[in-house]
């Protein structure tokens, strides 16, 4: 490995197969060098699921200069573990998941793989970040979100990010205005299954749904900076506590 350039690790739940993530290590490329530990296939909605009834396996697939890239069978999670205890010989001074085919804003970053990776990623220590790009087709436009993911990750390594914060970005499809600095936006989804028969006639349900907005008018979210036109970036920290609520639960007297 070059010890002279930043080592930047890439990683993703589309699978390494994925437009998106090509589009990403083209960019990063161009700051670092990079290694690849993307899954053998999609692994969309694993959050930060861990596989533990089965080993992993990870396979050596392209090696050119500044470039090495693994498969592996496991989470978007497993893949960050297991490059860092297995397969890396320094800390990256960056982590980059995605680009992801669908947009992680709102609560949907806590089911997503994408933001699954980059956390674990804040869980070591080093500054990661995870894209995503508001379209799902397999062959979307990713090149405005690449430049978006070329400045955010040249800025990210030069400054850093606080211990255990890691960066939830969400771009809207098309030319993209600006980039703002965001809230995750509050809602749910809702509708989220579709029921239907099998060859049996007996009944499946498919996931679906749509994102119901609580705060559609308030231009600090990632929902509304998306809606106008912008890249969202929020800030997210690993500690869930509600400090604020527990001087009320203490007055329970348990």
């Amino acid at each position: 490995m070059n010890y002279k350039k930043p080592l930047i690790l890439v990683t993703n739940d589309d699978g390494y197969q994925a437009k998106g993530i090509a589009s990403l290590t083209e960019v990063m490329r161009d700051l670092g060098e990079v290694i690849i530990f993307a899954p053998d296939s999609p692994r969309s909605g694993m959050s930060s699921a861990i596989s533990t009834s089965h080993p992993l396996r990870a396979n050596l697939y392209r090696k050119e200069e500044n470039l090495t890239a693994y498969i592996c069978n496991g989470t978007p999670v497993d893949c960050v573990k297991l490059a860092l205890n297995e397969f890396t010989d320094r800390k990256p001074d960056l982590l980059v998941s995605g680009i992801n085919h669908g947009s992680n804003a709102g609560v949907s970053l806590i089911y997503s793989g994408t933001m699954g990776a980059a956390i674990e990623g804040s869980l070591f220590g080093i500054p990661s970040i995870g894209f995503s790009l508001c379209d799902f087709a397999p062959d979307a436009d990713f090149s405005f979100t690449a430049e978006v993911a070329r400045k955010l990750a040249a800025k990210v390594i030069e400054e850093g990010l606080p211990k255990g914060i890691s960066l939830n970005v969400n771009v809207p499809a098309g030319e993209v205005k600006g980039i703002r600095i965001a809230a995750q936006t509050r809602g749910k989804w809702v509708n989220e299954y579709y029921r239907s028969k099998d060859g049996q006639d007996r009944d499946v349900f498919w996931v679906t749904g749509n994102f119901e907005n609580w705060e559609e008018e308030n231009d600090s979210c990632d929902e509304w900076a998306m809606s106008n036109g912008y890249a969202a970036v929020v800030p997210v920290q690993v500690d869930m506590t509600a400090y604020d609520i527990i001087p009320r639960l203490k007055e329970w007297r348990l």
